[in-house]
């Protein structure tokens, strides 16, 4: 049986690309996923803060570029992603409903609503009503969800698995960890995956 450990934030459009290319590999039989909401902001803060100097000083062909592979992945994995008016979104709302939504077996339809309503539909996921809707759209149900998010328990593990994620030697949104410590960050990187799990 192999372990597969995903860390994600649906504040980021790669993860979008990510979760959505890796269900095949999460619905094999011999494959046990733990999901892992972070808050990618705080990483950025405590050990890549790169991702903000580039936002601020980008090179014109290199974000011309980026812009185009983000399109041609889009295609490939068959989804829509836009361009939110509010970029980058505070996602701590959303990331601490992830917990529950994992406590009753709800996370890919929570995640996948999250990511739709913020990259497909452009819409503000950090307001509480967008975060209702995402809850209900999963089959949750968003008054309890909003009072579970603002418990001192679900706060503390979103900030713990983001923590965990640097210890473990992580620097963005998507890393996986194959079998333990086998890292693989982004979502160019799950042919790799698939092959690790071969091995």
């Amino acid at each position: 049986m192999h372990t597969i450990d995903f860390y994600f934030d649906c504040s980021s459009p790669w993860t979008y690309l990510a979760f959505e290319a890796f269900q095949p590999l999460a619905a094999r039989t011999d494959v046990t996923v733990t999901w892992k909401p972070i808050l990618v902001g705080g990483i950025f803060n405590s050990v890549n803060p790169s991702v903000y100097e580039s936002r601020q000083k980008p090179v014109p062909a290199k974000a011309r570029y980026a812009a185009k592979d983000l399109r041609d992945w889009a295609r490939h994995v068959g989804i829509e992603i836009g361009s939110p008016p509010v970029f980058p979104v505070n996602s701590v709302k959303v990331m601490r409903g992830a917990f529950f939504a994992i406590e009753q077996g709800r996370l890919v339809p929570y995640a996948r609503r999250a990511f739709q309503r913020y990259w497909g539909e452009l819409a503000d996921i950090s307001r509480d009503e967008e975060v209702r809707g995402i809850a209900a759209a999963a089959g949750l149900d968003p008054d309890v969800l909003l009072a579970r998010i603002a418990m001192p328990e679900y706060k503390a593990q979103l900030r713990a698995t983001t923590d965990e994620l640097i210890a473990r030697g992580g620097f963005g949104s998507p890393t996986l960890f194959v079998n333990g410590d086998d890292m693989y960050f982004g979502n160019d990187r799950l042919p790799l995956v698939a092959a690790a799990l071969t091995r």
